[in-house]
């Protein structure tokens, strides 16, 4: 059951074959990654650009927290591969900290 949304937002590298190669590794996500992102207790996850930028939702159920989804990512040498290639075509919003990537969104209305 999902008890909970969050929306967040990335940048990629703003390049056009730079774009398309990221695209394409999201068109056939490994199954590794797969497994882990509903392991976490991530029920549903979507990923939408416009231009460079990024805007994830996930919906999660009550297994779900950050810290838990980060202490699984640590210990797998699968997720830390993906996310290493990953990185290549992300950038880090203009307000992250530094080695921060996706940032959460603030809510500002709804129906």
């Amino acid at each position: 059951m999902i008890v909970n949304r969050y929306c967040m937002a990335l940048d990629l590298v703003d390049d056009a074959a730079m774009i398309a190669e990221y695209e394409k590794y999201h068109r056939e996500v490994w199954p590794e990654i797969k497994a882990s992102i509903a392991g976490a207790g991530i029920e549903k996850m979507e990923i939408y650009r416009i231009m460079n930028r990024l805007f994830m939702i996930m919906e999660v159920d009550e297994t779900f927290s950050f810290e838990r989804k980060s202490a699984m990512d640590a210990t797998n040498p699968k997720v830390q591969e993906w996310e290493q290639l990953m990185w290549k075509y992300q950038q880090a919003l203009p307000v992250a900290k530094p080695g921060e990537k996706w940032l959460m969104m603030d809510k500002v209305f709804e129906l």
